[in-house]
């Protein structure tokens, strides 16, 4: 049977999801669905997703430029991705070449905070546009892995290689970061093409930068135009229309929360190969033999700005409560002090005790995205809420347990936790090894939290980073590098004419 064009929705529609379910269409969906547009579902919560016409073109227009410019990158030479990258960085540097696109972001932030939205990631500041040279020129200075013969088979009369090439194209969807267009046209660097989707907030800065930096750097490097191509509509639709198109050979989602899960089920049902970050928030144990000076410059120093691997949950040995919970709040309020506000804690119901019960008296200013919000200094929260990433503004904020034993902490981790960073605080070494045997982590550390980041521990431009929250990962790192974007291929080279089996 031929299947029809779907060009209308009924109020009441049934539709079937997940193989096994049935959800049936609102009437809202069913008055703005047109002909030309897509429906797209979520098995894991029955959700519809209405992709408008026009974000479908938008979406489809990038990936057709990038689908042609990869035809062409197997021909360009590693000079050219070189002046690219240099070019790109050197435009990003020129203050003159900069202001438009200063400009752009001072009107995307001014815009946001109006409409009370977190500025806290789009700002592009001077840090964040030194990140964005440094990192491409760290770029234009790594050497490229296509090519690279990874093992070799000696047989009688043959000899087969297995050598890196060139993936295809890898489409990126993130937040309002506009320092990750220079982490992710690191792609470029083995041959692949690039699609970008920004969140609304930040799309002026993104036409800004492609227009006065990226597009010139292309053209100054002899690139195809395509090779990196931005989707150019504010609509989140647009991002599910990107991550459905099944041409993509690498779904790469920046962010964390619903959003981030939802992407990643529409390019699973797409058949493409997806990185996705998911919750973020790093976990501290600090077990019964903790040394306090190592707990105290643990959370002292991952608590600095609040980013994925920013420490979001502690667990203290319920035997060392008395003397290790103070030194937690101490370097919780140190930091918030040196950010210039307050710090905010939730502690796990059951441990309510542990804490100096003015924490919980006390009303402070608490930074939020929608401005200072007058809270208690410490709430409780339930078993169930030590998971949550606490996306802070200025304030840095925190989640506290305790646990009877190491084997709780574990468990406790691994039941409830985004199955991320964790960090355990020990001086016995065979406790070190019961977390590296037990835990679901994918970073796994003995103190600050803060190194879980592709550039500051690899050396490498980060492309992203993956959780374990939906399982391990196959073969690979959740540290995702431009040098790991590649194709394996077997090469078979005879020298005995005669083969045969």
């Amino acid at each position: 049977m031929e299947p029809t064009p779907l060009d209308r929705l009924e109020a009441g529609m049934p539709i079937l999801v997940g193989g096994d379910r049935v959800v049936t269409v609102s009437d809202e969906l069913a008055a703005a669905f047109a002909p030309g547009d897509a429906l797209l579902t979520v098995p894991a919560d029955g959700a519809l997703l209405h992709v408008p016409a026009a974000d479908r073109r938008a979406a489809s227009a990038a990936v057709d430029a990038a689908v042609a410019a990869f035809e062409s990158l197997g021909q360009v030479d590693e000079a050219q991705l070189d002046a690219f990258y240099t070019a790109f960085a050197e435009r990003l540097a020129d203050d003159e070449v900069f202001a438009p696109i200063a400009a752009a972001n001072a009107e995307d932030v001014a815009a946001a905070e109006a409409r009370g939205r977190s500025t806290t990631r789009l700002m592009l500041d001077a840090r964040m546009r030194t990140g964005m040279i440094d990192g491409l020129r760290g770029w234009a200075a790594a050497g490229s892995v296509r090519g690279d013969v990874v093992a070799s088979y000696q047989h009688e009369g043959w000899t087969l290689e297995q050598v890196t090439d060139r993936l295809g194209v890898v489409a990126f969807v993130f937040e309002g970061r506009p320092n990750v267009f220079a982490d992710a046209c690191g792609v470029l660097r083995t041959g692949n093409a690039v699609v970008f989707r920004i969140g609304s907030d930040a799309l002026g800065t993104a036409r800004a930068i492609v227009a006065h930096a990226l597009d010139p750097a292309l053209r100054e490097a002899g690139l195809p135009a395509g090779a990196a191509a931005l989707v150019d509509a504010p609509s989140r639709a647009a991002g599910w229309a990107l991550f459905s198109d099944p041409r993509l050979a690498l779904a790469v989602a920046r962010g964390s929360g619903p959003a981030v899960r939802q992407l990643s089920a529409v390019a699973h049902q797409a058949g493409n190969a997806v990185s996705a970050h998911g919750t973020g928030g790093a976990w501290l144990l600090a077990s019964e033999h903790a040394d306090r000076s190592r707990l105290a410059a643990a959370v002292h120093r991952s608590l600095d700005r609040k980013v994925c691997n920013t420490l979001n949950t502690v667990g203290i040995a319920r035997s060392r409560a008395d003397e290790l919970v103070p030194i937690v709040l101490e370097m919780l309020t140190l930091a918030a002090t040196e950010l210039g506000t307050e710090a905010k804690l939730h502690v796990l119901d059951r441990d309510r005790a542990a804490v100096d019960p003015s924490w919980f008296d006390t009303v402070v200013p608490i930074h939020r995205a929608e401005g200072l919000s007058e809270e208690p200094r410490a709430e409780t929260i339930v078993r169930a809420e030590l998971g949550i990433e606490w996306e802070w503004e200025r304030s840095p904020e925190l989640s506290l347990f305790l646990f009877d034993d190491l084997d709780e902490g574990i468990e406790t981790y691994n039941h409830t936790s985004p199955r991320f960073v964790l960090s355990l605080i020990s001086e016995d070494p065979g406790e070190h090894e019961q977390v590296w045997a037990r835990a679901e982590a994918p970073y796994v550390g003995d103190g600050f939290t803060r190194w879980v980041d592709g550039q500051y521990a690899l050396g490498t431009p980060e492309l992203g980073l993956s959780n374990w929250e939906h399982g391990r990962l196959l073969g690979r790192s959740g540290i995702l590098s431009g040098d790991a974007i590649v194709t394996v291929r077997s090469r078979v080279r005879q020298q005995d004419p005669d083969v045969h089996r």
